[in-house]
């Protein structure tokens, strides 16, 4: 769903957005703000997320990585860098560190307000990596170390406290070894390529030149092995220039040598000769088999596509938090629960209690024998004549049963509905655990706004036709079916986190969801759906028909119902999702959502077809 109005970070978010692409240069650039690491790919850039309060930390580290990443984006030309970097991997750290540094003393120059925003940045990378606390050089990174020196040097600044810890392990040591080549540092720091020879030179001086592989400004050693080379004499490979001066002090020998090569030659070519002719004699029926094609990504319906799904993700709650974090969005969500409490209760014990009297027992009255059937005594009073009453109790079938409740975790539920919806999936799980009903609790968004990683394939591909779903999907287990609730009770505080809610894609979580029910020991099956929209995501409809996604959801809906293994049932918060599902109903008003959940579930456990076709809004009693 598209991102909410009513966020205060947002006008701030979209201006920080405009000016990035200002300051980089490039109108084209994509911004969007993530908790997942920052970074850059292509033209699409990726932020720390603004959360809603605003805070200043946050605010300042969202202005220097943008102004970090727009400088870089800006005066960085890739194909220079990767023409002088280095092979091994210490020396290349170094490089990038050094040259991340230019580009940020380079754009701090023209615009000195970047430096400040970037120093923010910087501070809160050495509080977060602890580089305050180090005492030992062995522990502090040197390629960060040579990044801080460049910067120090370039623009004159001081360093925030963590960084400068570093640069000071390291300072001594640096300036011992390359005094003189940072005394040229001025006159490189303009020009890419000459900053990339200068980087080069520091990081032999530093003791790691035998990492830097060949000098690409050096050609003339290629030019003169291809002079030496006679025209009419074959090429062989594998051959170096001691092995020429060996050929010309001993020819005989090295006419033997040819003479074993060609032999060699031959006897290769007769081996492939004979493996080609053996592998066209092999009898019918026993040629080799052609891999078969891969399966469908969707079994509802074979022609969906998805681009590629490299970047989608099936992850636990509890790995997209620390358990800090999720303990306080749990208490946050607890005082959510608060006004709620006498309202979600009566109902989670309405829903016990109906369960409960299908589990454990019915009566059969009128019998001739049995227990003394009390509430009838007074018949027998009034009229002596009237034979006794007994009951006889008998157990009901009641089928072990699992609940899978699936939750719409897209950007349009943020705020009360996404909060009345965890509760009410954390009083449902509780009151269906006491009853021995098991539960499992999923939900589903992505992992970008607008595309992710997906997209950035897609577009470093020359953007192909029709490329079908183009988002990473982000499918989250909150609760498994065997896990008890105890245990998953703060797993559902994350719901509360601020950047976890981006778009959906309703019918592969649909799919997803019912083949993990489906493949459930239980006699019973139910998926509950708890949506507020329609499936959609942005980047994906753009390239696509508009209704790609909604007509995968109706497929994956009809797949569902026509295989009969899982009874689905669906809730839509404003939104009407009985053009989507049979069995369905839709609420105006998140505060129902408790009481329709508790009644759809009570309704499946009814005995009486009439009164659970009422009560699930069907036509009429099956």
């Amino acid at each position: 769903m598209s991102t909410p109005a009513d966020n205060p970070a947002d006008p701030f978010k979209k201006a920080l957005a405009e000016a990035t692409k200002v300051l980089a240069d490039d109108p084209e650039l994509s911004v969007s703000y993530t908790v997942d690491p920052p970074g850059v790919s292509g033209d699409q850039m990726r932020l720390p997320q603004v959360t809603r309060r605003m805070t200043r930390d946050e605010v300042m580290l969202a202005r220097g990585t943008a102004d970090a990443y727009a400088l870089r984006h800006k005066y960085h030309d890739p194909a220079t860098y990767n023409r002088y970097a280095p092979s091994g991997q210490m020396a290349r750290e170094l490089y990038d560190a050094m040259e991340t540094a230019r580009c940020e003393a380079v754009g701090a120059r023209t615009m000195p307000g970047t430096a400040g925003n970037i120093d923010a940045k910087i501070a809160s990378e050495a509080l977060r990596k602890g580089y305050g606390q180090i005492t030992d050089a062995t522990e502090a990174p040197l390629a960060v170390a040579a990044g801080y020196l460049i910067r120090n040097l370039a623009t004159g600044r001081d360093l925030p406290e963590g960084a400068a810890n570093v640069l000071d392990l390291w300072r001594g040591f640096m300036e011992a070894q390359a005094g003189d080549t940072l005394g040229g540092l001025e006159d490189t720091l303009a020009d890419q390529a000459a900053f990339a020879k200068f980087a080069r030179q520091m990081i032999d001086d530093l003791g790691y030149g035998d990492q830097l592989g060949d000098d690409p400004d050096d050609e003339g050693s290629d030019e003169a092995e291809g002079e030496e080379a006679p025209e009419d004499e074959p090429e062989t490979q594998g051959e170096d220039s001691d092995q020429s001066d060996d050929t010309e002090a001993a020819p005989d020998q090295s006419q033997e040598a040819q003479d074993d090569a060609v032999e060699a030659t031959v006897s290769m070519d007769d081996l492939a000769d004979q493996e080609m002719g053996d592998e066209a004699e092999l009898p019918e029926g026993e040629a080799p088999l052609e891999p078969p094609p891969p399966p469908p990504v969707s079994e509802a319906d074979p022609n969906y596509e998805v681009y590629t799904t490299d970047f989608d993700e099936e992850i636990r709650a509890e790995d997209l938090a620390e358990q800090a974090e999720l303990e306080r969005l749990r208490a946050y969500l607890d005082q959510q629960l608060e006004p709620l409490k006498g309202a979600v209760s009566r109902l989670a014990n309405k829903l016990q209690r109906r369960l409960q009297a299908q589990q454990n027992r019915s009566w059969e009255f009128d019998r001739e024998e049995g227990i003394l059937d009390a509430g009838r005594l007074a018949r027998v009073v009034a009229n002596p004549t009237t034979p006794l009453s007994f009951k006889v109790e008998k157990d009901t079938e009641f089928r072990d049963t699992c609940v899978t409740l699936l939750l719409d975790n897209s950007g349009s539920m943020r705020g009360r509905p996404i909060s009345i919806a965890a509760i009410s999936a954390d009083v449902l799980a509780r009151t269906l655990e006491r009853c021995q009903v098991k539960v499992e609790i999923l939900g589903f968004t992505t992992r970008a706004w607008k595309g992710g990683q997906a997209r950035e394939a897609w577009l470093h591909a020359g953007r192909p036709q029709v490329p079908g779903r183009l988002n990473d999907l982000r499918h989250i287990v909150y609760k498994s079916a065997d896990a008890p609730w105890r245990r998953a009770r703060e797993n559902l505080g994350l719901m509360m986190k601020e950047g976890l809610l981006k778009e959906n894609i309703d019918g592969e979580a649909l799919e997803w969801a019912h083949r993990r029910i489906a493949g459930r020991p239980e006699a019973r099956k139910v998926l509950m759906v708890i949506s507020d929209g329609a499936p959609v995501d942005d980047s994906t409809l753009s390239v696509n028909p508009a209704n790609y996604l909604e007509k995968h959801l109706r497929d994956v809906i009809a797949m569902v119902e026509r295989r009969k293994q899982v009874e689905l049932i669906a809730i839509g918060i404003g939104h009407d999702v009985t053009r989507y599902y049979d069995r369905a109903v839709t609420i105006t008003d998140v505060e129902q959502l408790a009481g329709a959940m508790t009644e759809q579930l009570a309704a499946l456990f009814d005995s009486d077809p009439r009164a659970r076709a009422r009560v699930m809004g069907l036509k009429r009693a099956s």
